[in-house]
């Protein structure tokens, strides 16, 4: 046991040393007011970011060594409790034959007893005439005594052995049990300290990653210049796929692929074919996206008032929106059924049941003033005047082409407000995903020529989107000195369009001429941890030039995005980075 002590000791050593981890807060780390405002409180920010990352440092090392001696440490534990239950077995099985040797020699100490007090070893040679037979006799006796004396001694001394036995192995279970509540209360508060001290950080990083309104501006219309297809019918693929074979022209690039497109809500028109596929009908289909309590008739002879186009009743409206192709047809046309009622519950509750009007192009719903016709036309009329509704209303059932495997709720999305109707839900055959291998196989909308997808390109380079080591290492240098000095984030943009703030951007050398040694001239490897379960990248970890650094997710997107040059960028939560 003087191991598990010795352990023991150590865990109390690393939990006093985390308890003396002082989480800092930044009282003042708010995005608000003017840009100097802004860059004041980035900077107080990164001072609470810096203060907590020296702080809890050493203590993190120490905790990411001791993790797998506390498994081991455990692993011990249960070796050493299966061997105090043989132990116990064989105590309890010696203390059943000790109990049969004791009664044999509980009858020799009576025995032995009367012996010693009723045999007189002159009464031989008083009663006998033959002085061999007298000591032959004596002899004997003698024997018989000498056995009985040292069978008792004998037994005795293993009865007390046995007694010791026992209370060692009390003391040692009660020791083990106090030691193993120890060492797990310990550990889970260390871990606990670490866990909150990285979600601190994390809330940090998410307030350091805050860019002014005109930088905001900026990625959305970059994001806009993609012209991302939000619906199936509009065909295309991706910038440089790993299977189209575009060439950028050189080696040891790095790509960065999103899984689906960014409005990742309600149907899942991939996904809803794959379901069809797969033997769904549309009821069910509809199910698996949105939240509603029943699929209703409502009046086909509403009249919905089409921006330019002037009304049109609510059946002939819907056999003129263009979503998804005509040829899905699997199922008895249950992804076309499908989307024809999300359609219809879509216009009547943006119109507020044909009051309003609606738009016309992927903004609302793609609508054209002919006709679809074909297949399209037979799952609007076989879902004539059907709507989907909760709480007695129609939903606004969004969709989009492709969600990469995953449906996302609205208040799941930034600037979104929450909605009861939509869910966030995992999009696959086997309702978990545990590796991007588990997606890429299981997802309903992998078939989705966007399903993994890189965007934007440079026609230097093929029209791909495969950036070099040192242009990697430019985007990690800009997250870095960001970090490290709140106030140069508005010099931090791609430094091929202008910059809007309205100041310099500051070029790749300059970014490694402020970052001094930190900075990386190349980066080797580019990898993702991701939470499955969510869908979103957590951790991008990075190394080259003898370092490693790891970012959040969400950071290292919005500065990629911020700096890549082009119109490349990464699109939404979920992504992995491949090396060519």
């Amino acid at each position: 046991m003087k191991f598990l002590r010795g352990f023991g000791v150590a865990i109390l050593i690393l939990f006093l040393a985390f308890s003396g981890v002082t989480l800092v807060r930044a009282q003042e780390c708010q995005i608000s007011g003017d840009d100097f405002s802004i860059a004041d409180r980035i900077a107080k920010c990164e001072q609470a970011w810096n203060n907590i990352t020296a702080a809890e440092k050493p203590h993190l090392d120490a905790l990411q060594k001791m993790e797998s001696d506390i498994a081991a440490f455990q692993a011990r534990i249960q070796v050493i409790g299966g061997n105090l239950v043989k132990e116990e077995a064989s105590i309890a099985l010696e203390e059943k034959q000790m109990s049969q040797l004791l009664e044999l020699t509980y009858k020799r100490v009576g025995t032995l007893y009367r012996r010693t007090i009723t045999y007189n070893p002159l009464l031989p040679f008083l009663t006998s005439t033959n002085v061999g037979t007298v000591l032959r006799a004596f002899t004997y006796q003698q024997a018989v005594i000498n056995d009985d004396k040292k069978s008792i001694a004998q037994t005795a001394i293993a009865l007390q052995d046995l007694e010791d036995r026992k209370a060692k192995l009390v003391k040692e279970r009660n020791t083990l049990t106090a030691l193993k509540a120890d060492t797990d209360e310990r550990a889970v508060s260390v871990r606990k300290l670490v866990a909150g001290a990285e979600a601190y950080k994390s809330q940090l990083s998410g307030i350091i990653a805050q860019l002014s309104a005109r930088q905001q501006q900026y990625l959305a219309q970059k994001l806009a210049g993609l012209n991302i297809p939000l619906f199936a019918l509009s065909g295309g693929g991706c910038s440089s796929d790993l299977t189209n074979g575009k060439n950028p022209g050189f080696s040891g690039g790095f790509g960065f692929f999103t899984y689906g497109v960014p409005n990742r809500v309600g149907l899942n028109q991939y996904g809803a074919w794959g379901r069809a596929k797969a033997g769904q009908d549309y009821d069910t289909i509809l199910r698996a996206y949105y939240n509603f309590d029943s699929i209703d008739s409502v009046d086909t002879g509403m009249q919905i008032k089409v921006d330019g186009y002037g009304s049109f009743s609510l059946e002939d409206y819907v056999k003129r929106v263009y979503e998804v192709p005509d040829s899905w047809t699997d199922h008895d046309l249950a992804a076309l059924k499908a989307q024809a009622v999300a359609v219809r519950s879509y216009v009547l509750a943006y119109t507020n049941n044909a009051q309003g009007s609606i738009c016309t192009t992927q903004q609302c719903q793609v609508f054209q003033p002919n006709p679809k016709g074909g297949n399209w036309e037979q799952a609007v009329n076989a879902t004539a005047g059907k709507v989907m509704k909760q709480g007695g209303q129609p939903i606004k059932a969004f969709f989009s082409s492709t969600h990469g495997g995953y449906v996302y709720s609205t208040g799941d999305l930034q600037g979104w407000s929450s909605t009861s109707y939509t869910k966030r839900a995992v999009d696959t055959t086997s309702g978990s995903v545990g590796s991007f291998a588990d997606l890429k196989s299981t997802a309903y909308d992998r078939d989705s020529p966007w399903f993994y997808c890189d965007w934007g390109g440079r026609s230097q380079y093929g029209g791909t989107a495969w950036l070099k080591p040192e242009e990697v290492a430019d985007i990690v240098n800009v997250l870095l000195l960001a970090k490290q000095d709140g106030s140069a984030q508005q010099h931090l943009t791609q430094t091929d369009k202008p910059n809007p703030d309205g100041v310099d951007t500051w070029d790749a050398s300059t970014v490694r001429s402020k970052l001094g040694s930190l900075a990386y001239n190349s980066v080797s490897s580019v990898s993702v941890g991701a939470d499955f379960g969510a869908g979103k990248v957590t951790t991008v970890n990075v190394s080259g030039d003898g370092k490693s650094n790891s970012f959040d997710g969400n950071d290292f997107k919005t500065y990629f995005n911020l700096r890549a040059p082009a119109n490349i960028q990464i699109v939404g939560p979920l992504y992995n980075i491949e090396r060519k």
